[in-house]
């Protein structure tokens, strides 16, 4: 058996393929429990995550033939939930690079991502009331915050499927590429948050992601470690030195 996630390393970046071209990379749990493994590498060596599908699709959902056994306490347990959340929570930014279909439980994946591009044959949206059973791994609370109540509520409660130019009017992904140019666009985001400070990037992640009650205490505190720090005293020398020669 194939390993169901490809990962390639750099310094300061993993790309993480979902390989289950088979199977429209759908997601099971040997797919989960290499997330897991692969957060727990990310959260000892933060790095930018880009995710991405082999075989021209992202994920086509959950595994239908694994969900289709699990009962009760396995919803409980949430065990798609709890890895793309986990995904989310990562101290670098997530890209998801999103190809063909991202439905479902895969679609539950490109929300937990921070910026998401795609190309034009982008097909995403979470069909599972026609299932059966509800999208319980973060659309109900993600998708929401990414696009608002109104258009999160068409979605999930419809079940339909957005295309590219919709995702984008919507804000669900921030830009669509020729599938030949869509790793490199997301490897240039990469590029770009490699090029600021690591620390900043991760405090400023944080940020976004605590509830607005925290705010601006959490602002605060962040900007006050950073304030401290030699690579703020650096990076603000220099561009002064630039300024001055200009």
């Amino acid at each position: 058996m194939s390993d169901p996630l490809l990962i390639e390393r750099r310094d300061d970046r993993v790309l993480a393929t979902l390989h289950r071209p088979e199977r429209r990379n759908a997601i099971d749990l040997a797919t989960i429990d290499a997330l897991h493994a692969l957060c727990a590498e990310l959260e000892a060596d933060p790095r930018t995550l880009i995710l991405t599908g082999a075989g021209g699709d992202f994920a086509a959902g959950a595994d239908i033939a694994q969900l289709r056994e699990r009962r009760a306490d396995d919803a409980r347990r949430g065990i798609n939930a709890t890895a793309f959340l986990r995904v989310a929570e990562l101290p670098m930014p997530v890209i998801a690079a999103l190809d063909g279909y991202a439905l479902g439980g895969g679609a539950e994946l490109a929300y937990a991502a921070d910026i998401r591009i795609a190309t034009a044959s982008l097909r995403i949206g979470n069909p599972e009331t026609g299932l059966g059973i509800l999208a319980a791994a973060g659309a109900t609370w993600c998708l929401p915050e990414i696009v608002g109540h109104a258009r999160a509520a068409d979605l999930l409660l419809t079940g339909r499927a957005l295309g590219a130019d919709d995702a984008l009017a919507w804000g669900l992904i921030s830009a669509i590429h020729p599938p030949e140019q869509l790793l490199p666009a997301a490897h240039a985001l990469a590029d770009r948050i490699a090029a600021n400070d690591p620390l900043a990037t991760r405090h400023t992640k944080r940020a976004l992601r605590a509830p607005r009650a925290e705010h601006p205490h959490i602002d605060g505190e962040l900007q006050a470690e950073l304030f401290e720090s030699p690579e703020k005293e650096r990076r603000m020398t220099a561009f002064l030195d630039r300024t001055d020669r200009s």
